[in-house]
């Protein structure tokens, strides 16, 4: 199995200034890249492969125009011509949409593999360098020494700091012990998550609580004159502010999916179409600052990893507006309307409680039926279980 240690890097002065090089040379390499294979099929009509897109670069670099490009380490110029390949077979494959020009003024990154590196005793020296690039490791219970990575990326983010991941195989974890315990989890807005055992995950809101700061420091930059000092330092602040709020989400969407995946051993959530609702003007800051999308990931990597069972029910279910309790279906129920009352047994409902235990029971009848809904691809895959919702008897009661 193969995992990655993300540690943040200090390079001096003068690696920083070869390590800005390298990146203005895999950017230059990426865009010129893609723009041949763009006119290249325009007038040739020919699709373009890895060795004609590494013949491209080896005549790039023999050229006197772009003979600074063997100033740097060939090693990330290579990797970012596989790194586009893979990009267009993602890309027709329907994993990835098309790949699109690298900015300058985005996240650069630059990948070596054991060629363009060495590592010894927990230090790292990089090609074109002299002196071992300085990091610090934050994982206390493994040895930096110990590990043989395969390959590693230096990378610098908008707000100015340096990172550099080591990626390393290492053997499968074991299986966490058995619970017995089954959740299904109900993603939401107000509240983050509400389990089909009652517990309801507060939304931090991480966003909301910068975005006057965020705002703040958005119209200082507005203010400045584009290409200066000033603007580059309030650019750097407002890099810097969402730098936090990621680090803020990422840091709970990974307490919370640890937790679910060690307590239980089936976890059944909802497929939810995260890009259709961000289309959505009114809701779209709000879906984002959840983190839908990668809360799903984590929960699929580390079920996988721990020996857990993750189910996901197709998201025209109607949990919301069916009876958890005897199935009555209700006609229709408006977001505004946190909680109702069967008309056929009487039971009152919350909304997001009655909507996770349906969707725990969707996930059960299509483990026990053999199914499992995890479509990485297409939405239009049909699950095992039925997909038509059955006809609404009577609307919601006025209570």
């Amino acid at each position: 199995m193969r995992t990655a240690y993300k540690c943040r890097a200090y390079p001096t002065p003068e690696q920083a200034g070869v390590l800005n090089r390298t990146f203005g040379c895999v950017r230059v390499v990426w865009n010129r890249t893609l723009a041949w294979r763009h006119a290249r099929y325009r007038t040739e009509q020919v699709k373009t492969g890895f060795v004609q897109a590494n013949a491209y670069l080896t005549a790039m670099k023999a050229t006197d125009e772009l003979a600074w490009l063997n100033e740097v380490s060939s090693v990330p110029l290579q990797q970012a011509i596989r790194h586009q390949q893979a990009a267009f077979t993602n890309f027709f494959a329907g994993r990835a949409r098309y790949p699109r020009y690298k900015s300058r003024t985005g996240r650069q990154s630059a990948e070596y593999t054991r060629s363009g590196f060495r590592y010894r005793d927990g230090r790292l020296w990089l090609a074109k360098m002299d002196a071992p690039l300085a990091f610090v490791w934050s994982w206390p219970e493994v040895d930096p020494a110990s590990i043989d990575p395969t390959t590693v990326t230096v990378s610098r983010g908008p707000c100015g700091r340096w990172y550099v991941s080591f990626a390393v195989d290492v053997a499968v974890p074991d299986r966490l012990p058995a619970t017995a315990a089954v959740v299904g989890v109900d993603l939401g807005v107000k509240d983050f998550a509400v389990t089909s055992d009652g517990d309801k995950i507060p939304n931090p809101r991480h966003l909301a609580k910068r975005e006057r700061n965020l705002a703040r420091y958005q119209r200082r930059q507005a203010r400045k004159v584009k290409g200066s000092s000033n603007h580059r330092k309030a650019k750097a602040k407002v890099a810097r502010a969402h730098r936090k709020v990621r680090a803020s989400r990422t840091d709970f969407l990974h307490k919370t999916s640890t937790r679910l995946v060690r307590d239980h051993d089936v976890i059944v959530i909802e497929d939810l179409a995260v890009t259709n609702m961000i289309r959505n003007r009114t809701l779209a800051k709000a879906v984002s600052d959840c983190g839908w999308g990668a809360f799903r990931r984590m929960l699929e990597y580390k079920a996988a990893r721990y020996g857990r069972h993750l189910v996901v029910v197709d998201r025209w279910l109607p949990s919301s507006k069916t009876c958890s309790a005897c199935g009555h279906l209700l006609e229709r129920l408006p977001l505004g309307i946190r909680t109702w009352q069967c008309p056929s047994c009487g039971t009152r409902h919350d909304r997001d409680l009655n909507a996770a235990k349906n969707i725990l029971a969707a996930g059960l009848a299509v483990t026990a039926c053999g199914g499992d809904v995890r479509h990485s691809g297409s939405t239009r895959v049909q699950s095992p279980m039925k997909q038509e919702p059955r006809p609404a008897k009577v609307g919601i009661p006025r209570l």
